[in-house]
This record gives structure tokens, sequence and C-alpha cells, in this order.
């Protein structure tokens, strides 16, 4: 009988791309739920339709009522990627980040704390260890945490009942925290779709500040396997960060884009800073490849180059 997990958020980009990873590789059967919000995008999942060990139902993690409904069976894990995930709608209104980062979480915890999954994996963000000066040490599992936005301290917060809920019920939860993921399908909003789809259009592309805040880049397919890897040998109440070691400024992706995709450095536009900007995140994967064996498969110019592709041919219309 095949193991039985829930993905919760698959319809968004990580989400996706981790069911499209676990069907290629795994014989695990998959319900995935999503709330279907702005962030998600049906054409991510809708290839999956009618592979028989693969189900979707429209389900908000923040309601228990609707969730209801789902753990009528129980899993053999939960794998939580249902999040409000933009930093600046979080500035804007940080009470749906409230809503689905922590009560959607908690949420969860209880059907888990009900018997109905044997274990659980919270897929959070390095933006919960706050920012890093030039030249510090990455963030370790160790890193206080130090949130400086409402979406990061969202996740701190769904971080710290994760915890609880390890150490109160002894359940086999486990934390991720991952650097900037880039790759296919994801939403138009971040930085790499956003630049990619301003230049096929010769829109400008903003760059906040002076953009030499720093981010550790990972293509999404290598951040798939690490959270397989925790899913199947992740010790109970361990944290693992995962990280590119790809630390590369804002302003230098911005430019090998346009560079890549021929068009003129001049699309660059300067706009004021955004509130609460982290200068620098840095991941230390250490404990995940002493552990678990995971290291980062995918340069960041490979990654890129397959992202490109994937997304000219949505631009051309063949996806």
């Amino acid at each position: 009988m095949r193991d039985k997990l829930l993905i919760t958020g698959g319809a968004g980009f990580i989400g996706a791309n981790f069911i499209r990873y676990l069907l290629e590789n795994t014989d695990y059967e998959i319900t995935n739920i999503d709330a279907l919000t702005y962030a998600a995008n049906m054409e991510n999942i809708i290839q999956y339709e009618g592979i028989d060990r693969y189900q979707f139902f429209k389900c908000d993690i923040g309601s228990k009522k609707e969730l209801e409904r789902v753990f009528d069976k129980k899993y053999y894990a939960v794998i939580n990627f249902a999040a409000e995930t933009h930093v600046d709608r979080s500035i804007q209104d940080p009470l749906p980040f409230i809503h689905s980062n922590v009560n959607g979480t908690v949420n969860l915890l209880e059907f888990v704390l009900a018997g109905k999954a044997n274990k659980m994996i919270q897929i959070s963000t390095d933006e919960v260890y706050g920012s890093l000066n030039p030249n510090e040490s990455p963030f370790s599992e160790e890193t206080p945490l130090a949130p400086n936005n409402p979406y990061s301290a969202s996740k701190a917060s769904a971080d710290l009942m994760i915890r609880s809920y390890y150490k109160t019920h002894n359940l086999h939860l486990n934390i991720t925290r991952c650097s900037n993921n880039y790759g296919p399908m994801q939403h138009k909003e971040k930085l790499i779709p956003k630049v990619i789809t301003n230049c096929l259009n010769d829109d400008t592309v903003p760059l906040y500040g002076d953009g030499l805040n720093i981010r550790d880049w990972i293509y999404v397919e290598d951040h798939c396997r690490a959270i397989h890897l925790v899913l199947e040998n992740g010790r109970p109440g361990e944290i693992y960060n995962v990280g590119g070691i790809e630390e590369k400024t804002n302003l230098d992706v911005i430019e090998y884009i346009i560079k890549e995709l021929g068009k003129d450095l001049r699309l660059v536009n300067k706009v004021p800073d955004r509130k609460g900007h982290d200068r620098r995140y840095a991941i230390n994967s250490s404990k995940i490849f002493r552990e678990l064996g995971w290291i980062p498969e995918v340069k960041f110019e490979e990654g890129l180059a397959r992202t490109l592709k994937w997304y000219l041919k949505k631009e051309k219309g063949s996806i």
C-alpha cells in the first residue's frame, strides 16, 4: 500500500514543484490542498489531473472546518507549504499572514496531535533569522530568530508553534528553512520572474535602493530534494537549513538576466527602498549535508538558464 501525503499550498511555486518531484521520483499517494489565493495558480497543477495517485481539493488551512474534509483519513506526513509570502503585502496588511501562516499551522498541528498524520514538515524561510552584515557568518540552525517584517514574523511564530508542539507532545515534527528559491512556475511578483517578465515586455525593472542587498539563491529542484530527504530521514524535532551557496546582490541578478535576454540595462529603474529591507541572507547547510547527505547540485547559471527557458516557452504560449 502506498504511503499517503498531504501537501498544503501545492498550487503555489515550491509546492507545485515538490509535487512534480514526488510524482517523478516516488510512489507516494498525494492529496494536494490549496486555498487558491492570488499566489496560487491552477496552471501549475492542471497537468497532474487524471493521475490515479494524485487528488486536489480547494481548502483553506486557516479554517479547521474545511480541513476536516481532507483529514477523513490518516496520512504518513503533512508537508506545509501553504503560506502568504510577499513582504510588501505583509507590510500593507499583516492579517492574512497571521491567518494562513500562524493559525493555519496550528490547525494542522492539531490534526497531527489527533493522530491524523505520523509526522509534519513545516516549510519555513531564512528570513526568520533577520539580516546579516556583509562579513557575518551564514545563518545556522542555532541562530536566534529576529524577524524584521510582518511576513517573517508570522513564519517565525509558526516555527515556534512547531517547536512547542514537539516539546509538549513529542510529535514527529521538522522545520526546513531555505534561502531564496527560483525556477519554473514562480509568481511574477518575485524578483527573478518579475525581471524576466518585465524584460520580455520591454518594461522598466524596479530596483530597490542601491540594489546591493544580498540573497542566497537556490534552484527549486534542489530544495525539493532536500525536503524529500527530511521527509524520509529527518530526526524528530530537528531544524534543517537549506541553502544554495549562491550569494548575489539584487543588482547582479537583475543585470545578469537583462544581459541574458539581450535587453538594455537602461531598463533598470531605481525606486525607494522597501521598509525593513534586510541587507543580507546566507545559509549554512552543513547540518543537512552531515546528517542527510544533501548538497545543492544546480549552479545559479544553469538554474537560471532553465528558468529563462521555461518563461520564454510560457510567453510563447507553449506551456
